[in-house]
């Protein structure tokens, strides 16, 4: 059974991919990913003397290989190590807390465990502060953590407390007897009151951190559900359902239908409002309870700065 998630190695942060076009052919490795990357040409220099670089599948430590067209690069930031993550003690929501589960409503500007580039301040280092136990499935950096929400995208989100707990979640997630809705106001104005949005999600070919759409069915198949619920003169606000749990699966998706999420400059999402990130609020989630097996609903309201554009667009305010 494939697995709904998409976690890499659980000591580092993201791999970062590329794939190098015809007008890139002939460039050293070092000037290509130094000119791609925030890291200096001499860190990407010493990751590649690593071994943290692959190209085409197989490692290369000279920086200054010449790269040919269509070479696919892997860049694996530097390790994260176990003493890196400290409790701290972040104010979080914690909506429900028993000894197997907690849920969390997440706010916006949260990064939910650290990753290359934000080793605290995350989710998992309030949670290390505020939970006498988490689950140790997915390695030191993620401990509890079954599923993730975008840094600027608020709402709930599960923890697992121990491992018992964790497989049941990431079983109910696979099998998509887990069900989590969202709330986002995109742009336009989405025709149809529901539908189905059935792709393919794969790493952009000109941005390797986004994802989008692919042809020929490349990548993982992405379902979407939506509901409009509520139309303005140029914006919708509409509920998505995830039937799968790809990275920027939703945002994806609003762009490949023409509707881009509102504040989500990084998928060409307008920003009239001045908000610091997408208007998408992960509002309700439905699971079953791994030890007692009761269907449990949580359901979280909108952030302020999220129902202040609401009552912007009806003339409340």
């Amino acid at each position: 059974m494939e697995k709904d998630f998409e976690f890499q190695d659980d000591l580092y942060g993201e791999v970062i991919c590329y794939t190098v076009e015809a007008q890139d052919a002939g460039q050293r490795l070092d000037v290509y990913l130094g000119l791609r990357s925030q890291d200096s040409r001499s860190h990407i220099k010493n990751l590649i003397e690593k071994g943290k670089v692959s190209v085409g599948g197989s490692v290369v430590k000279k920086a200054g290989y010449t790269l040919k067209t269509n070479d696919v690069i892997e860049l694996m930031p530097e390790e994260i190590r176990q003493l890196d993550l400290t409790p701290q003690n972040i104010p979080i929501d914690i909506v429900y807390e028993d000894e197997d589960i907690a849920v969390i409503n997440k706010a916006q500007g949260m990064v939910v465990h650290p990753a290359s580039g934000a080793y605290d301040n995350t989710l998992v280092n309030a949670l290390l502060y505020h939970l006498k136990s988490l689950s140790s499935i997915n390695g030191v950096v993620r401990p509890g953590i079954v599923h993730r929400l975008d840094k600027d995208t608020s709402g709930l989100l599960v923890v697992a407390k121990n491992d018992f707990a964790h497989v049941s979640l990431q079983e109910q997630i696979a099998t998509k007897s887990a069900k989590r809705y969202y709330y986002a106001l995109v742009d336009g104005v989405v025709k149809a009151d529901e539908g189905t949005i059935h792709t393919y999600i794969d790493r952009s070919a000109k941005d390797r951190k986004l994802m989008a759409v692919s042809r020929n069915n490349a990548g993982r198949e992405a379902i979407t559900l939506y509901k409009v619920i509520e139309r303005f003169a140029r914006y919708t606000f509409i509920e998505y359902e995830l039937k799968t749990g790809r990275t920027h699966q939703i945002r994806v998706h609003s762009k490949h239908i023409g509707h881009t999420v509102v504040g989500d400059m990084q998928y060409g999402g307008s920003n009239k409002f001045n908000l610091k990130g997408q208007l998408l609020h992960a509002h309700k989630l439905v699971l079953t309870h791994p030890r007692s097996g009761e269907v449990m609903t949580f359901e979280a309201t909108l952030p302020s700065y999220f129902q202040d554009v609401l009552d912007s667009l009806r003339g409340v305010k």
